[in-house]
Parts: structure tokens; C-alpha cells; sequence
């Protein structure tokens, strides 16, 4: 796994290009020391940094931290208010609709080990991403009862933050995320691993917008795909519909 890098940098905020497999912060789902973006930054700055908001650990690209607690603060109400939008590229089993809205709400995920007293009937919250398809592929390959295989490379915007929200929601539509071991699809997983080595979610952040909350400039940071999904999406015949 790489390390980090930086996107953008001020005297308020630092964003990086975080590594698919990279924590955000330490967990308890990995053992103490377990390399960790909040970590990498304290001795990249030699200082702290405070979350602003998160990237799961199979998810890479651009994650925003404040440098002190007031530009934490201002960026954390960004983000409850959607005031922030974020952009993501995925590839998904199937061809999607060409574009759409998936407005479905979706009920919190508890670890039970984590937070063992939370309340698992908890009722769904709002939950929106929008979605436009890039490009698609046919691969003559067969998976299960299908004589081909079919994936879609696709943007999505959500709209709001749930837990899992763009790979439950793709899933929710019937086209579940490659390399997504708890929402995906086990046989096109094994067909990505198989076939062009896949070791990672195909899920990216790729752009975070926002206004500045001390300069009141528009900011946009943005983060090309790694050299490995570059790789493939050119074998796959997407050359040029995705950042590098």
C-alpha cells in the first residue's frame, strides 16, 4: 500500500489522496499500530489533525482533516447542512440506467462489538445519491447462468452521508460494487481477482467541493484513480471517461 498524498494544504485544512486499505484513524477492527491516515498526517505535520469527515478503509481518494478544532467545526456543519458536494467513481455489476436518482432510506449499521448497547430498530434515514453511467463493458465471459459479463463504469454524487450509502444503494438497485466483499457480488468478485488481480473496492472519491469557510473562495480538490485502477479501466476500454 502507498502512502498518502497531499492535494491541498492552508493554514486551516489539509486534504490527501488516502490508499484503498488505509484506516482513517485508529480502529479496534485492527491490531494497535496498524497504519492510519490521521497518524500519517501527525508526523507528515508534526501536529495534529481533527476529522472532518470519513472514507471507509476499502474506499481511496480525497478525505478532508482540519488543522485546528475551529476549522473542524465550520467544515462539520458544512457537511451536516450539504453544503459540501462529494463525488465518487464505482464500477458496478450490469449496465445501469443511464442516469437516476436513488432516494431510499437506509437504516443505521451498528457494530455490535464497537457499540453493544445501540438500538438495532432504530427507523431508516434519509437517504439520496444521484448517479450518471460513464461507459460499459461486455466481457465474454460467463458468470453464473449469463453466457457474458456486464459492468458499468459509474459517477455518483450522494447527497447525503449514511454509512455505506453508495454501496448499499447501488446494491439496492440491482448493481452491486466490484471488490465489495459485504455488499457485492461474490462470483463477479471472484472473476475481478481471477482475472485482473483485483485487490480493492472499486470505489473512489475523486472530488470534494465546498466554499471555504474562512476565505469564502469556491475550493474543489480533486484526486485522480491509482495506477492499478488506471490499469484496468484502460483494459476495460474506458480511457479518458475518468480523472487520472
Amino acid at each position: 500500500m502507498s502512502d498518502p498524498r497531499v492535494l491541498f494544504e492552508d493554514e486551516h485544512f489539509i486534504a490527501i489522496d488516502k490508499p484503498s486499505g488505509l484506516l482513517v484513524h485508529p480502529s479496534w477492527i485492527a491490531p494497535r499500530k496498524t497504519p492510519n491516515a490521521v497518524a500519517w498526517l501527525k508526523g507528515y505535520l508534526g501536529s495534529t489533525v481533527y476529522t472532518i469527515h470519513r472514507l471507509d478503509r476499502a474506499t481511496s481518494g480525497v478525505i478532508l482533516f482540519g488543522k485546528h478544532k475551529e476549522a473542524a467545526q465550520a467544515m462539520n456543519l458544512a457537511f451536516s447542512e450539504r453544503r459540501v458536494r462529494k463525488t465518487y467513481l464505482c464500477v458496478t455489476r450490469g449496465h445501469t440506467p443511464e442516469e437516476g436518482i436513488i432516494d431510499y432510506p437506509l437504516k443505521p449499521i451498528h457494530d455490535k462489538k464497537a457499540d453493544p448497547f445501540a438500538d438495532p430498530d432504530k427507523p431508516a434515514k434519509e437517504a439520496v445519491s444521484e448517479f450518471r453511467r460513464l461507459g460499459t463493458v461486455e466481457l465474454p465471459i460467463p458468470v453464473g447462468r449469463y453466457e457474458t459479463a456486464r459492468y458499468s463504469l459509474v459517477e455518483v454524487r450522494p447527497h447525503t452521508g449514511r454509512k455505506h450509502q453508495i454501496r448499499r444503494h447501488m446494491k439496492h438497485i440491482f448493481h452491486p460494487l466490484v471488490g465489495d466483499t459485504k455488499h457485492g457480488d461474490g462470483k463477479h468478485n471472484l472473476l475481478f481477482r481471477e482475472r485482473f488481480g483485483l485487490q480493492r473496492l472499486l470505489l473512489m472519491a475523486t472530488e470534494l467541493e465546498f466554499r471555504h469557510p474562512f476565505t469564502g473562495q469556491t475550493k474543489r480538490i480533486c484526486s485522480g484513480v491509482d495506477d492499478y485502477s488506471d490499469s484496468l479501466f484502460r483494459e476495460l476500454g474506458w480511457t479518458g471517461l475518468y480523472p487520472r
